[in-house]
């Protein structure tokens, strides 16, 4: 059975119509109430008049002309009933008038309530949001106007966020203790055998502190690039470049990392000039290469590419032959700590954060970062960029 439903109007809307429906029930009512209360009158009336007033009073009502004896008898019954009718008939549209006053008040609590209702549900759920369950929803109801069923909507949608980001606040608590807790380990455990006098101190194992000192600088300078990029501080000086020496540039900087890797290099540069901050674009660059190197070294292969598309934006590719990515490659959105395989983790180096530094640069630039697995094995990381 198909059903139907009445459509969502605005508030000022539905406040007229109801404003005019009760105006107009409450004269009908009033109406109603006097014409039948008038009909009993005159019917008591003509019972109690004399025969010969009685029959003129019918008389007229049929529209017939009696004579001049019985019109005076009805005329001298009439003023001598007149004054009490009077009375009773104003008594009645008194009665009459507060009835109808009455249930219009009755009717229009019960609408205002109606429609009010859902405000009262999201004031509760606006408490429960300030006491920190994020949880808290407001059901859609049928008869909220259409103000109400926007404000009910945003407000689901403003606790659903709020709720996703103190999920992603308590997994990136728990990853940044986790990324922290094993240099610093290191660190501590190092020193205090120097300082016990368990360890020499030599410039070996100097240098092993230095690494993790390294380590742990790279991850705070990582979460300091997301936080600009939330504060919207991430990218401070646009000019004028082009990409493709960027790219050029940072490749010959990384080649003694890529051959480390054993990654044979290739490079399709074409010229991709653009308004963009330079120091974020070699930050994309080196990130990318950089998580190339160390997950996908085993296909001992690596193209970059640039290219400046019609609408004057510009493509910046990383293609390789490692494993690829996941079936939750989407999850970089989501959790910082994201790494392609979970069992990676200090084995292979990096923080998981520099693919979401990657995304938050393309952001900051008005593009978006783009992952694809390549048809025969590989995986394909295109950042778009766009002009101001």
């Amino acid at each position: 059975m198909k059903t139907y439903r009445f459509p969502i109007l605005p508030l000022a809307t539905l406040t007229a119509t109801i404003i005019t429906t009760m105006l107009v029930l409450s004269v009908s009512i009033a109406y109603l109430g006097v014409t039948w209360y008038s009909t009993y009158l005159e019917d008591r009336l003509a019972s109690a008049l004399p025969p010969k007033a009685a029959a003129a009073y019918r008389m007229i009502n049929d529209g017939q002309v009696p004579d001049s004896d019985a019109l005076k008898a009805l005329l001298e019954q009439v003023d001598e009933h007149a004054a009490p009718m009077d009375f009773q008939i104003q008594l009645a549209v008194l009665i009459c008038g507060l009835l109808s006053a009455l249930v219009c008040a009755v009717i229009g609590i019960y609408l205002a309530r109606r429609i009010a209702r859902p405000l009262e549900d999201l004031t509760v759920a606006a408490k429960s949001l300030a006491s920190g369950d994020f949880s808290a929803r407001v059901a859609a109801s049928s008869c909220s106007t259409r103000e109400v069923s926007s404000l009910v909507e945003t407000f689901n949608s403003l606790a659903t966020s709020l709720d996703r980001m103190e999920e992603r606040l308590r997994f990136n608590n728990m990853a940044i203790a986790h990324e922290l807790r094993t240099p610093l380990t290191i660190l501590q455990g190092a020193l205090q055998g120097m300082v016990d006098g368990v360890f020499p101190m030599d410039r070996k194992i100097i240098s092993d502190l230095l690494l993790q000192v390294e380590g742990l600088g790279k991850i705070v300078e990582d979460l300091r690039t997301l936080s600009l990029a939330i504060g919207q501080k991430l990218v401070m000086q646009r000019r004028p470049l082009d990409v493709a020496e960027v790219v050029e540039t940072i490749l010959a900087a990384a080649n003694p990392m890529l051959e480390a890797s054993k990654m044979e290099v290739e490079a399709h540069l074409q010229p991709a000039r653009i308004s963009a901050d330079p120091l974020r674009i070699r930050q994309v660059v080196l990130a990318l290469l950089e998580n190339a190197s160390r997950y996908a070294q085993s296909g001992g292969w690596l193209r970059c590419e640039t290219e400046q598309l019609p609408d004057e934006s510009v493509i910046i590719r990383v293609l390789d032959r490692g494993p690829g990515f996941p079936e939750d490659m989407d999850a970089v959105a989501v959790n910082p700590f994201w790494r392609g395989d979970p069992s990676r983790s200090r084995a292979t180096g990096g923080t998981g954060l520099g693919l979401s530094v990657v995304q938050a640069i393309a952001v900051a630039h008005g593009g978006f970062l783009e992952f694809t697995n390549r048809q025969g094995g590989g995986a394909l990381v295109t950042v778009h960029l766009r002009p101001e």
